[in-house]
């Protein structure tokens, strides 16, 4: 049988072929895919976000985890949807019109889908009728917004005021993060929650979902 603790540290360590190639003998023993993701996927990842916090890593760490989580959490996705096994919750993620940044929103996107959410990404330059449209189509639990300039701070609030003049503000949690934002800007828009990084996002979501 395959030791799964070496799937953990794998991921944790970054080594994308080598958290492929032991998920692949996983799946080829019949180990059963919701295991790998909330035993060994999901706890290393949490790691790697505690580590970040505490410094202990940094982007190039969190980055190479991330692609490792993310390479095997594809061979074990299709699965789960043959099992009709639900995500942990859908997440619809976008940087603003305006900002063509996005090492910031793919980092949190990565992040998210190795806590085991469903995220729908929304790219970058999308302006508000993007995000509306992605609330009324996907159902999101969670509506994260992103930007690095502040300039186009403006952008989120105007997403926002979007959703509550459609009628949809109540159907999403909206969260907000990037290097100008701040949990007093976040309070000012009326947003839900405020990240600072990609693992207290990943924490905040749980949070407002209740997780």
């Amino acid at each position: 049988m395959t030791d799964l603790s070496k799937l953990y540290d794998a991921i944790l360590n970054g080594e994308e072929a080598l958290a492929v190639g032991i998920t692949k003998e996983a799946l080829g023993e019949s180990v059963n895919p919701s295991e790998l993701i909330s035993k060994w996927m999901i706890p290393a990842m949490d790691e790697v976000g505690n580590r970040f916090e505490a410094q202990d890593f940094f982007f190039p760490e969190m980055l190479l985890a991330s692609r490792a989580m993310k390479a095997a959490l594809d061979l074990v996705r299709p699965m789960l949807s043959a099992g009709g096994v639900p995500p942990t919750g859908r997440i619809a993620i976008g940087t603003v019109k305006g900002d063509l940044h996005d090492i910031g929103k793919n980092m949190v996107a990565s992040m998210l889908e190795g806590a085991g959410f469903e995220v729908i990404d929304l790219g970058i330059d999308a302006p508000a009728e993007k995000f509306i449209e992605a609330v009324k189509s996907a159902n999101p639990n969670i509506l994260a917004i992103s930007t690095l300039l502040s300039t186009t701070l403006p952008e989120m609030k105007k997403i926002i005021e979007a959703l509550t003049q459609s009628g949809l503000r109540s159907q999403a949690k909206v969260i907000v993060g990037g290097a100008p934002v701040t949990q007093e800007f976040a309070n000012s828009i009326g947003a839900d929650g405020y990240g600072e990084s990609a693992a207290s996002a990943v924490k905040l979501v749980r949070s407002l979902l209740g997780h």
